[in-house]
């Protein structure tokens, strides 16, 4: 069998894309933001991700430390260079970037109906065994979400997550294995599309890049690979220098919840199609 390759993709052109949780947070999304300086994260309960200011050589690491807390965890993309001392770096993978053109066609699915706060119990039970990527009690805030049900069985879903200005990313694309085969992903990706397209934006996507099935979908889809990155989970240094506790910054509480995960065992790669 020939050997999987990650895709390959042209250079990355230095917009908002390039650092797309930092655009997101401090544009559409900045109600969600936590910050400090040149560093900011996504409320801990709505999504684990977390972005800095700057570029490589430059990325602001001490701001970060101090809005995650010690020892707190961060998820990054585009950060391709290794933590400083101190910090632990968990994972790393590969990750594309995609970005819908003409050739992706949207369509209304009938059978899917929005879902809202009373469907989150059950989006959490499908995404726990489908695992499409990071979805937490409040990620629903940040989007619309589209579910299919067989009675009251929620079978397949697909959503909004991070927004930039003109654009929308489409996430948590899942379908209950038992309900695989059948096309309802794609045609909940298209259906999310109409919401998109209808304010004017354009859908983009990530994916692992080892997901080279989920690729060649979205590839037949009428997505473009734009950019190949990383998807970095840190964790901060357990105990802040006295330099970063500045004033106007309240030093974090020992007893903030870690996030969406307080140990590597619950760890969620992202980008793994249902």
């Amino acid at each position: 069998m020939p050997e999987k390759t990650e895709p390959e993709a042209p250079a990355a052109d230095g917009g908002p894309l390039d650092n797309v949780i930092w655009a997101a947070l401090t544009g559409p999304q900045a109600g969600f933001a936590e910050r400090a300086g040149q560093a900011a994260r996504f409320q801990t309960d709505v999504a684990p991700f977390a972005a800095m200011a700057g570029g490589p050589g430059r990325w602001a690491w001490d701001d970060l430390a101090r809005v995650v807390g010690p020892g707190g965890p961060a998820v990054l993309f585009f950060v391709e260079e290794e933590p400083p001392a101190g910090w632990r770096s968990v994972d790393v993978l590969g990750l594309v970037q995609m970005v819908a053109t003409d050739a992706f066609a949207d369509a209304p699915e009938p059978e899917a109906r929005p879902l809202g706060p009373d469907d989150v119990p059950a989006m959490l039970d499908l995404v726990g065994r489908t695992r499409p990527g990071p979805y937490l009690q409040r990620t629903i805030e940040l989007g619309s979400y589209l579910g299919v049900f067989d009675g009251d069985a929620l079978v397949a879903m697909a959503g909004e997550r991070l927004r930039i200005p003109g654009m929308t990313e489409v996430s948590a694309v899942c379908t209950d294995p038992a309900y695989q085969g059948h096309g309802l992903a794609t045609r909940l990706m298209r259906a999310v599309a109409v919401g998109i397209r209808a304010r004017g934006e354009t859908p983009f996507l990530h994916a692992a890049a080892t997901n080279t099935t989920a690729i060649r979908l979205y590839e037949h889809l009428g997505f473009e690979l734009r950019a190949t990155t990383v998807f970095r989970f840190v964790e901060a240094p357990g105990l802040l220098e006295p330099r970063l506790l500045e004033p106007g910054i309240p030093e974090p509480r020992a007893d903030e919840p870690g996030g969406w995960a307080d140990d590597d065992e619950h760890f969620v790669r992202p980008g793994e199609c249902g």
